[in-house]
């Protein structure tokens, strides 16, 4: 099974390997292999989505091992959990934990993931001082690569935190407009996981909800490992808000999700892609989750795409020029990219982050031809999101 997450690393992940393939063709390599990291949550609430992203990967890498490698290399794969038992999700201290290991590792020379911004927050300044650059399908967080915080998250100045997806600075106040526009709410609760994800497009989301009118009654953090929010849900339903939004990844989501379809039946309830998954769907199940809407932070996939090859664009264009192909020359190429893809135009900015701003809108309604947790099927797409001026 499918999902967009998994579409998109394979765009990433397929542009990675070609990068791969023009670099050690370009070094006067002994050894013939290289090996890529990969550091996902593979233990706790988001495993299923990690398992579809590493999924994606290793068929990348396995078919062109079985072509022989890449220009005769052997790519090895680093696999590297970021989740605990302990926190029952992903956990920022292991994800440090894996980032030194990929940089002690010499023969490392790309990273996949993480896949939640609280683990890109620890490993940045470690991958930055290591040189080591990564791709990210999922994580959202602005501050990671904001220049206002670059001395904290990138201290040797050049970009190496690099996304598939654009940023929560988009989809929290996208969202919100789509509240505001289409939805007509006029008030609205806002929750969130108190994660480094949920917390950032809570409060884009409630910034942009209140620049454009609508009232919000409250605002409360929730412990992941609660196991009950009944009292939080029940002042809500005391309030009578129009709507609810929830800021946050599946851990505490599922369990809103569930309970609020008891306590808050009829209200409208949405959040961002925390709540786009699988784990969603089989956590919460029908009908709860039926009615709730969910945005990614990119455009709408609905078809399993060719390779996309960003980087190998880049990589061709700094070979044309005459130049060497280093990690530096693919870098200053990758951010004056315009690639033509299923995703529309991929071009980065100054940090990494892509110009591409579109925010996709989905409901769940289910539809019984389908499995149950068919990501595919049980999101119905509605459209991208007003972005704001």
């Amino acid at each position: 099974m499918l999902s967009r997450r998994f579409l998109i690393i394979q765009l990433s992940t397929t542009a990675l390997v070609g990068a791969l393939a023009t670099r050690v063709r370009s070094a006067a390599a002994a050894d013939k292999t290289v090996k890529v990291g990969i550091n996902l949550p593979f233990t706790g609430a988001d495993a299923h989505d990690a398992e579809l992203i590493k999924d994606g990967a290793l068929l990348a890498i396995d078919e062109a091992n079985a072509q022989g490698g890449v220009a005769g290399y052997k790519i090895e794969v680093l696999l590297l959990d970021d989740g605990t038992a302990t926190a029952g999700q992903y956990d920022p201290a292991q994800a440090a934990t894996n980032a030194r290991k990929m940089v002690a590792d010499k023969e490392v020379v790309a990273a996949i993931g993480p896949q939640m911004s609280g683990s890109g927050k620890a490993m940045s300044p470690i991958l930055s001082q290591g040189d080591l650059a990564t791709i990210t399908p999922s994580s959202t967080n602005p501050d990671i690569t904001d220049p206002k915080f670059a001395g904290q998250y990138r201290p040797k100045g050049k970009p190496i935190y690099f996304r598939t997806v654009t940023t929560d600075a988009f989809q929290g106040p996208n969202m919100a407009n789509y509240y505001a526009d289409v939805l007509k709410v006029k008030s609205v609760y806002v929750l969130d996981d108190s994660g480094a994800y949920g917390v950032g497009i809570a409060d884009t989301f409630q910034a942009q909800a209140e620049k454009r009118g609508i009232k919000v009654l409250g605002r409360d953090q929730l412990n992941p490992k609660e196991t009950d929010y009944a009292t939080t849900l029940t002042k809500i339903k005391s309030l009578n808000p129009d709507a609810l939004y929830y800021g946050g990844v599946a851990q505490a989501g599922v369990k809103v999700v569930k309970q609020a379809s008891d306590i808050l039946p009829k209200m409208i309830k949405g959040g961002g892609d925390g709540l786009y998954g699988a784990e969603i769907l089989r956590g919460a199940g029908f009908p709860a989750a039926e009615g709730w809407y969910a945005t990614i932070a990119a455009p709408n996939i609905l078809e399993n795409p060719e390779a996309a090859p960003v980087i190998l664009d880049a990589i061709k264009r700094v070979a044309a020029s005459g130049k060497e192909v280093t990690r530096e020359a693919i870098r200053d190429a990758m951010q004056t990219a315009r690639v033509k893809t299923i995703q529309g135009e991929v071009a980065f900015d100054d940090n990494g982050d892509l110009q591409n701003r579109v925010i996709s809108v989905f409901r769940i309604v289910k539809d019984d031809k389908y499995p149950p947790d068919d990501v595919l099927h049980q999101y119905k797409y509605l459209g991208v999101a007003p972005q704001s001026s």
